[in-house]
């Protein structure tokens, strides 16, 4: 059913948007409506074109065709500054604060005003305070932006937007590393920016969030706009469908585990990052043969640093961590990365980009990362390319990466499909524990649907895998016994069907330990 179109103008109206990177045309003739006083939402694929819409209306790309409207009127928005003028703000997945300045100091930047800085201060923070007010935008404006928690942040930065006069606010993603609590806490806010008159657009692959807080939904495929939908007028799978262009299984279909003998035992592990602050306080924990076991917490609790310690990138400052009953926590010269895929283990990193592919290296290359002195793919001189080709070629098939083209760059593919990059490359060397990181962050539904299946069949394999992820549904569909990381400890247990996502995210906050 298409949305009813109200009386007067959309907040914001684009008319056949074009936009080309090369010869990839990432936005084909985009129309999109968002009626003033809603909050609208965008979702499609990796690739889809989402993103790049939302840049060209704040400024950050020029389009190559179209028109943009606000509140009727066309705009030219060349700049986020023009963006602003025209009433449009955005807030951004990784936010854009200044961690040592105060939250007043960060709301000014920029937009100081006034002959003296103290005059501007003395306005703001009577405009912020009222703001704070009307919106439930709660947060001290004196406290430095680096002690608050990311959901405090993330008010700040809609304070932001609110303070320079945005009447449409842009959020990219706006919880993916928000606890369920905080998430709570913003669809208050959003829904109370919506009762004053402001129009929210929300870019997400969460179905659940987007049922709950939209009014209407705009969806895309391969650049171009394939519905236009009133939310309660669809379901999660109608818009699952929609995306991906064939129906999506949105549930995990796993038998129960069959938990064999133990894997990896860490007992006591301690480890600091590169400042020497300690991130990780006396962990300990099991993972054995043919079980998931996964690690939930929010962001920055030292769920990272545990997962590189243990794949052999940052040494432990203490504690014992023992591989199929050998120890490694003594032995430097196996607890390597190198070491340990000799050993068995396969790693999948956080941050696809940074260290799981060298981006500007073609996929075949990316491919054999870190298993490039296999004799497989080495003449007598030279690397054998015709070897990499082919395997590269096999594992883009069975991984249905695309394009199936082992000679393109990795940053030509889209996230999901650099991520399906990576998982190929360690899933396919057969390894007796997998160490997995975010595996579907910022991947499509698709995608995920895909990841979520391979992982659980190397399980029914009978090899461990331990899975760290900010995805409390992933964690739940995924797991077969659930962790929750707090500040650097383990602050609990919880199985599955136990796993309702209030106790989860007491739990993630440091309000509540499992019983």
């Amino acid at each position: 059913m298409k949305v009813p179109m109200p009386q007067h103008p959309p907040a914001l109206e684009t008319r056949g948007v074009n936009k080309w990177f090369g010869a990839n045309h990432a936005n084909r003739d985009v129309s999109l409506a968002v009626p003033k006083g809603t909050i609208h939402g965008v979702i499609g694929e990796n690739g889809a074109g989402k993103s790049t819409i939302m840049s060209i209306v704040y400024g950050y790309l020029p389009a190559d065709g179209g028109t943009i409207l606000v509140d009727g009127r066309p705009v030219a928005v060349r700049s986020p500054r023009d963006a602003l003028a025209a009433g449009i703000g955005m807030v951004h997945q990784h936010f854009m604060l200044v961690d040592s300045f105060s939250v007043l100091e960060n709301v000014l930047l920029g937009a100081e005003g006034g002959v003296t800085l103290a005059a501007g201060m003395a306005r703001a923070r009577a405009e912020l305070t009222r703001l704070a007010r009307d919106y439930g935008l709660e947060v001290d404006l004196d406290r430095p932006v680096g002690e608050l928690p990311v959901g405090a942040q993330q008010r700040v930065e809609i304070l932001k937007a609110l303070y320079r006069g945005a009447d449409l606010l842009i959020l990219d993603e706006p919880t993916g590393v928000l606890t369920p609590q905080e998430t709570d806490h913003l669809f208050r806010i959003l829904r109370a920016l919506r009762g004053q008159g402001k129009t929210v657009v929300i870019i997400t692959h969460k179905l659940r969030e987007i049922m709950e807080l939209t009014d209407n939904v705009t969806v895309m495929r391969r650049g171009q706009v394939v519905a236009n939908v009133a939310t309660a007028d669809t379901s999660r799978e109608a818009l699952a469908e929609l995306m991906v262009g064939r129906k999506v299984l949105l549930r995990v279909e796993k038998a129960p585990a069959m938990p064999g003998p133990a894997v990896l035992e860490v007992s006591g592990l301690r480890v600091r990052d590169g400042a020497g602050v300690e991130r990780v306080k006396g962990v300990g924990l099991t993972v054995r043969a043919g079980e998931i076991v996964g690690i939930a917490g929010v962001s920055g609790n030292g769920q990272s640093e545990l997962l590189e310690a243990l794949a052999g990138m940052r040494p432990p400052a203490g504690g014992s961590v023992r591989l199929r009953g050998q120890e490694l926590a003594d032995r430097p010269d196996r607890f390597t990365a190198r070491g340990l895929r000799a050993l068995g283990v396969g790693h999948v990193p956080e941050d696809r980009q940074r260290v799981g592919l060298v981006t500007s290296f073609e996929a075949q290359e990316c491919a054999i990362l870190g298993h490039q002195g296999d004799p497989a793919f080495n003449g007598r001189l030279l690397m054998d390319r015709r070897a990499l080709f082919d395997r590269c070629a096999a594992e883009m098939d069975a991984y249905d990466v695309r394009p199936r083209d082992p000679r393109l760059p990795a940053a030509n593919f889209s996230g999901g499909n650099q991520q399906k990059i990576v998982l190929a490359r360690e899933m396919e060397r057969n390894p007796d524990l997998l160490l997995v990181g975010q595996p579907t962050r910022g991947v499509d539904i698709g995608a995920i649907e895909f990841i979520h299946r391979r992982l659980v069949a190397l399980r029914d394999q009978g090899k461990a895998i331990l899975l760290v992820s900010v995805e409390l549904d992933e964690i739940r569909a995924l797991s077969d016994r659930i962790l929750v990381m707090f500040d650097g400890r383990l602050v609990g247990e919880v199985a599955p069907d136990e796993a309702d996502e209030r106790r989860l995210g007491l739990m993630m906050a440091g309000v509540a330990e499992a019983a």
